[in-house]
């Protein structure tokens, strides 16, 4: 009775041994990946690696491919060669540094965006500097009383103004004999207020503050000051919208005081000089 008892648990143990030992074998096998015949091989400079098609994973791209597509792309761009207005390239570098991340421009046809920025606050860096004066030119403003003068004749007339822009920009060609494009930058870093005064209540006063002009607000101001000078030249007079805005834009890129804008910007900073 015992040796049957002994022979019983050897089995026992024999039976155990070999199903712990298949066990293992099916779990190794499950970790290593199987080899398919759809296997592709991807050949480096140092050593071969095979990838399964099955698994998905796109093979990895070094810096130096990556760098040559984004230089392939932007060579494609430059060949594109867009020119504003189908005649003058946008293609100019601005030279003061606090406007260049608010000043855009991207090579363009026609500058118009049709309110694609509207519901996004500061969003407006992101349209074409062109497109931001024209709109300018539909609702100038006015300096002084508010409504003195009505200025709802060029309201509708988005291209209207954008008529009126590409004219003055072939008068500042004929003048310069310049990019009228670049004309236009250089008057805008020029006009650019960069200080201006705020009020705040201390107790009973009103004391004013010298403060720095954000790079949004200096552009706002500067195609302001263009729009409004514009207005007041032509508005019951002789000279037309087109030679009014030509005339300012060359003042303020000779950086003369007989531009509006040029004159606001010297006073506000005037004003700030004497209230730090």
């Amino acid at each position: 009775m015992v040796e049957k008892k002994d022979k019983k648990a050897k089995e026992h143990e024999e039976k155990k041994k070999k199903a712990d030992e298949s066990k293992l074998k099916n779990h190794k096998e499950e970790k290593q990946p199987k080899m398919t015949k759809e296997t592709t091989k991807i050949v480096s400079k140092d050593e071969t690696k095979s990838v399964d098609k099955d698994d998905g994973k796109k093979p990895q791209v070094s810096d130096k491919t990556l760098s040559d597509e984004t230089r392939a792309k932007k060579e494609k761009k430059s060949k594109l060669n867009v020119k504003l207005f189908n005649r003058w390239s946008s293609d100019i570098e601005v030279k003061d540094i606090g406007l260049k991340r608010y000043l855009n421009l991207d090579a363009r046809i026609v500058p118009k965006s049709a309110g694609r920025y509207q519901k996004k606050k500061f969003h407006k860096s992101k349209m074409h500097i062109v497109e931001r004066l024209a709109l300018k030119l539909m609702v100038p403003g006015h300096s002084g009383k508010r409504h003195k003068i009505s200025s709802g004749y060029n309201t509708p007339g988005f291209m209207k103004c954008l008529t009126i822009i590409e004219k003055a920009f072939e008068i500042l060609e004929n003048k310069t004999k310049k990019n009228p494009v670049e004309v236009f930058v250089r008057a805008l870093e020029n006009a650019a207020v960069r200080e201006e005064v705020t009020s705040y209540q201390v107790g009973a006063i009103i004391a004013r503050k010298a403060v720095i002009t954000s790079p949004q607000r200096r552009i706002d101001k500067a195609l302001r000051y263009f729009a409004q000078a514009t207005y007041q030249k032509c508005h019951g007079k002789k000279t037309s919208a087109v030679q009014a805005l030509a005339d300012e834009l060359l003042k303020a890129y000779n950086n003369s005081n007989e531009s509006l804008a040029i004159r606001e910007k010297e006073r506000l900073e005037r004003e700030a000089a004497g209230a730090r």
